[in-house]
This record gives structure tokens, C-alpha cells and sequence, in this order.
């Protein structure tokens, strides 16, 4: 009997242990989660993905915007004078993480840049192009190829811009999948999003 007794009092004390902290205390119950975007795991980039979701209401721009384009989370966030606007999921060119050397080589420039233009587009929704190659994206490339990174006839490029996708084609971005020439690529409905945020010399960075 004895036995049992001490027995008992061992088990009840890792039942207790397994709904406390280290403090003693009862853990208190878990916050409930704000109701904004979560990033996509840079570990398994296979989706399916997360609905994009606003930090802000909609059409609620405070003074000039500007772009960040984050090539490890694969994904663009619009920025005002009060902080983070909102965000979207993007895909890039072939090799999403390495950084555009020249024409043909369907990577994505990283950089600052500036919108161009905003028009729509036959094939792709609509298209915010960029102003690549900028005077930075020279000096790197006339670098690299003098250190023999890229060959002496390679040009440098140009006709970077961020746009759609052929219709019915959004689950690329679920996908993450990278089929671009080296442009930023949205779903349909957040690149039109997007544009009402944007405006010629609107600022944007690319980086990983």
C-alpha cells in the first residue's frame, strides 16, 4: 500500500507539471492571433499560401507610398508614412534568390528602382515597369563582367517590371512557382490592388 501511495503522488505531480510554467503558475491561455498576413516558411516554398491580408483597411494611403520586394519571403509590401500598408504574395524569374548579371539570364534585378509607368497589359493584367538598368545596376554589371562573371558580348539587359499573370494562372503564385524573365509577378486582382497604391517615381527596393 505504501507503494501504491507513493506511486500516485509521482504521477500526480507530471500530470500538474504538464499544465504549468516554469513559474508554478497556470499557463495563462494562448492571445488570439491579429488578423494580419502571415510570411510564408522560407523552409518549404511549395504552398498552398496564405490569402494576402491587410495591415490597414483599404484605400487608407497616409502621404507618398514606397515598394519592398523581398525576394526570401517571396513577397511585396507597400509602405506609407504611417508604417506597413499591405502585402502580397510575388514570384520572380528562374532563380528567385540570385541577383540579375544580364540579358537572358531570367533573374530578377535587386536594387532601388522607381515605377516608370503603370498600364494595363494584354497578356498580364497590368504592368508597372521599372526603371532597370539604373546607374547601380551599370556599375555592377561592367564589375562582374570585368572580373569574368559574364561574358564580354553579354548586354545588360532591361524591360523589368512588376505585373499579373495570363488569366487563369493565379495558383503560379500559390505555387511559388518562378516563371518570369526575371519581372515580379502577382495574382491578377493585387497587381490592380497594387496600382492604386503606386504612381510614377514610386519608390521601390529590391532585396533578398
Amino acid at each position: 500500500m505504501k507503494n501504491f501511495m507513493t506511486a500516485l503522488i509521482m504521477l500526480s505531480g507530471i500530470l500538474n507539471s504538464c499544465s504549468t510554467n516554469s513559474t508554478g503558475k497556470t499557463a495563462a491561455a494562448a492571445p488570439k492571433e491579429k488578423p494580419v498576413y502571415t510570411n510564408p516558411s522560407t523552409s518549404n516554398k511549395t504552398g498552398p499560401r496564405a490569402m494576402q491580408k491587410y495591415y490597414r483597411s483599404t484605400n487608407t494611403a497616409v502621404g507618398a507610398t514606397r515598394i519592398v520586394i523581398d525576394k526570401s519571403d517571396f513577397e511585396l509590401r507597400v509602405y506609407d508614412s504611417e508604417g506597413l500598408l499591405a502585402a502580397y504574395p510575388v514570384v520572380f524569374g528562374l532563380k528567385p534568390l540570385e541577383d540579375k548579371f544580364m540579358q537572358g539570364d531570367r533573374k530578377t534585378p535587386e536594387g532601388s528602382f522607381k515605377v516608370v509607368y503603370s498600364k494595363q497589359h494584354q497578356l498580364w493584367k497590368r504592368m508597372l515597369m521599372l526603371n532597370y538598368p539604373t546607374s547601380e545596376s551599370a556599375v555592377k554589371f561592367k564589375v562582374r563582367k570585368s572580373n569574368g562573371l559574364i561574358p564580354a558580348t553579354a548586354t545588360i539587359g532591361n524591360g523589368i517590371g512588376i505585373h499579373g499573370v495570363e488569366p487563369g494562372n493565379d495558383y503560379f503564385i500559390d505555387r511559388f512557382y518562378n516563371w518570369t524573365n526575371g519581372c515580379i509577378s502577382l495574382k491578377n486582382h493585387h497587381i490592380e490592388d497594387l496600382a492604386r497604391y503606386v504612381k510614377a517615381g514610386t519608390p521601390v527596393s529590391i532585396q533578398k
